[in-house]
């Protein structure tokens, strides 16, 4: 079964992945009705689906869809809790962008 691929991204990455399914782990800062904001390396904002179900101040890795405006359409959320220390998460995307042939296809 062939699995689409999902980059690992974050707020400075937004622009060049317009459009395609990604992966964000970020701090949940706000949540209004069907969107939020996460922190991801930046504020980022995401639109909701039904089965999202965030809590202020926990991380939450999200797989969605970056829009035309930069905000990403989730299509699935998975709470990450408190203990998550952002610094290395954030190293590791980096990383996967400085080696992204190891990753994933351009």
């Amino acid at each position: 079964m062939d699995h689409p691929q999902t980059p690992r991204i974050l707020a400075p990455h937004l622009q060049a992945f317009q459009h395609k399914l990604v992966r964000m782990l970020g701090k949940v800062e706000t949540l209004q009705g069907d969107t939020a904001v996460i922190d991801a390396g930046g504020k980022v904002d995401i639109i909701l689906n039904r089965d999202c179900h965030l809590a202020l101040g926990h991380a939450v890795e999200i797989i969605g869809k970056v829009d035309g405006n930069l905000h990403i359409k989730v299509q699935a959320a998975t709470d990450f809790g408190t203990g998550i220390d952002f610094d290395a998460a954030n190293a590791v995307v980096e990383a996967t962008h400085r080696h992204k042939e190891i990753f994933y296809d351009d």
